[in-house]
Parts: C-alpha cells; structure tokens; sequence
C-alpha cells in the first residue's frame, strides 16, 4: 500500500513563515474522460485535515452531516482505478477562515483550486497562505 494518496497538498502560512497546522481540506472529483455528455461523473469527496507539516499524504472519504445511509468505504485509489479513465479535473477547498479564526480574519475565508490530473500521474499542490494573499502551483 502506498504511504501517501496520488494527490496530495501542503500549505505554508507565509505570514507566520511556518506550516499551516490543522487546516480542513476537501477534494472532489469534477469531471472525468469517462463521463459522457448523457451521464455524468459520480459525485466522490474527500476530505482531511493538515497535519503538523501542513501536509496531507491521504484523503478519507467525504460524509457530510446531512446525508444519511451507509458510511461511503472507497478510497481515492479506488477512484483512480475504477471510476477514471484518461484525464480529470479536481477541486481543492481550503478551509481558511477556519484556520486564521473566522471571515473577519481574512480576505479569502476559503480558497478553491481546479487543476487537471493525467492519468498515472501524482500531484502535489502546494497553497502559500497569508490573510491577504495566496499562490499555488504543482509541486514535485
């Protein structure tokens, strides 16, 4: 098994010069290859929370408050190998007002970014934080 999922990020607050610790993150799958113009892509969420590094190596499957039923059990490797086929486009939300404090604290209470993803490849995505500013781009 591998030690860390295909996409993984790392957020840096710039304004402290140190890893941002605890920060709630989702990932979605958007759309893939796969989808058709008649159906489209099965809804999959992760989410994980940064850890001491300001990094995440692995999603768990997204259940929100409000839905009911079974506990979804598929991983992001799941996903991989059999819901797509060819490339995709992912989102990642940063929860930012939940880090600096609350809305009040910063100019992007939360930060989305949508990138595309080849097939077999890995993506890091690195967020550089401030209250005021951010920048990402594709790690190594």
């Amino acid at each position: 098994m591998a030690t860390k999922d295909r996409i993984t990020c790392h957020i840096l607050d710039t304004s402290l010069g140190q890893p941002a610790r605890s920060v709630r993150v989702k990932l979605e799958l958007l759309s893939s290859s796969t989808s058709s113009s008649t159906s489209q892509t099965p809804s999959k969420t992760f989410e994980s929370i940064t850890d001491e590094d300001g990094r995440i190596k692995t999603w768990l499957p997204y259940s929100s408050a409000l839905s009911s039923g079974e506990v979804p059990v598929y991983t992001l490797e799941d996903v991989f190998v059999n819901d797509i086929k060819g490339p995709s486009r992912w989102m990642l939300r940063f929860d930012t007002a939940g880090y600096f404090g609350g809305e009040d604290k910063t100019f992007f209470p939360e930060v989305t970014v949508v990138f595309r993803v080849e097939e077999g490849q890995t993506y890091h995505v690195p967020l550089l934080l401030a209250p005021y500013s951010y920048s990402t781009y594709r790690g190594s």
